[in-house]
């Protein structure tokens, strides 16, 4: 993979391919960035410039043959690790080593992809994947073997704040002292879930949001679009490259996510003292339940943005605001003014603590009603 294919981050190119030229790679490295910013392309166009003894800057000009099996991500010296669970093809027990064509498939197609994305790829989006002990196991007999070219050895993990406990532990002496000329390179949304341990022994390197300009040249190049609807869904992706993506091919879920929302604010609105509402309410929650934890904690995490959009609307930052609902009779000024600094920190920690109970399986039906019943009275309350 090409530098020069990932957008923006120069200087984060500058300053790895600089550390390689001078011999100065860390043995652990933790990339730490939301989704779509590019952490897994960079990783991967790191690893070739390292396997590869690129120079320049570039993934050109080194071993010929070694850039070459990269494109088709089979150097025998790369290994991946990545969040997976059963499926239809695999019953138990699962590792990454059972999804290696749909791995190289994903990021073919989906190098900016989130780990929903790959979710859906390997049709688990209903369950929650993980790193587990067995992927732990293979990966210490992997770095125990010598290199296939006899130079380094690279050692991928994507999401790796989806590591359990079991394999954290397994790992951490592996990541503190591993084998000579062995570099681990880790990738994560969520750099508080890995533990303390394994976040002290990385050397740690922070991806920040892409640039609204750097994202609608790329729909320009990439995907033919106009100019004004480049600039128009470089703004509503909020530095997210995956999302701006799915905005144009209109496939993110986005759509359905404004449905569940604000039948679930003007439900919540008129259940203070209504019986019936409280009732639909329930009943919404049973519907939301019904869906994966995925999508559960993706819609969640949808209802955080859009409330915060809601209160920067209200104190009038607009340049701020890129969400547009498009539900009729649904204005977002008119929503604002019920977000305030009075209720936008309580509503904030009640979505942040029900995703936190979904993702350590809670019951996701009295999770979603107690939210609820919370926002009913939030959403109620006076600004100051």
């Amino acid at each position: 993979m090409l530098f020069s294919e990932i957008l923006g981050l120069d200087h984060i190119k500058s300053y790895l391919t600089t550390s390689v030229d001078r011999g100065r790679i860390p043995h652990a490295q933790l990339f730490v960035g939301s989704n779509g910013s590019g952490t897994l392309p960079m990783a991967i166009a790191y690893a070739q410039y390292i396997l590869c003894q690129n120079q320049e800057g570039e993934n050109t000009g080194g071993n010929a043959s070694c850039n070459i099996k990269f494109d088709h991500l089979s150097h025998p010296d790369l290994h991946f690790a990545y969040p997976v669970a059963t499926n239809d093809k695999v019953k138990k027990h699962p590792t990454a080593d059972h999804f290696a064509e749909e791995w190289r498939a994903f990021i073919k197609e989906q190098s900016y992809g989130s780990i929903f994305d790959w979710y859906q790829s390997l049709g688990i989006e209903n369950k929650q994947g993980q790193i587990g002990v067995d992927e732990a196991l293979d990966i210490v007999k992997k770095l125990s073997l010598k290199s296939y070219e006899g130079g380094y050895k690279v050692m991928l993990i994507w999401m790796a704040d989806k590591m359990n406990i079991a394999a954290s532990n397994k790992l951490l002496k592996l990541i503190e002292e591993p084998p000579e000329k062995t570099v681990f390179l880790l990738i994560t949304e969520e750099e508080e879930q890995l533990i303390q341990t394994i976040r002290s022994r990385c050397q740690v390197l922070h991806f920040p949001p892409l640039g609204e300009k750097v994202i609608q040249e790329a729909l320009l190049r990439k995907e033919g679009i106009t100019e004004k609807e480049a600039l128009k869904i470089a703004h509503q992706a909020n530095g997210n490259y995956n999302k701006a993506l799915h905005i144009h091919h209109q496939d993110g879920g986005d759509e359905t996510f404004e449905d569940w929302f604000i039948q679930w604010v003007r439900t919540a609105f008129r259940a203070k003292g209504n019986k019936g509402a409280v009732n639909e309410l329930i009943k919404w929650s049973e519907t939301i339940a019904g869906t994966g934890r995925e999508t559960q904690k993706r819609f969640l995490s949808y209802c955080l943005d859009f409330f915060r959009q809601a209160m920067l609307y209200n104190y009038g930052a607009k340049d701020l605001v890129f969400l547009e609902p498009k539900t009729a009779g649904f204005k977002i000024e008119k929503f604002a003014p019920f977000i305030h600094g009075s209720n936008i920190m309580d509503i904030s920690t009640e979505l942040q603590d029900a995703i936190y109970h979904i993702e350590r399986n809670g019951n996701a039906k009295i999770i979603l009603t107690d939210l609820s019943i919370k926002l009913t009275r939030l959403l109620h309350k006076k600004s100051a």
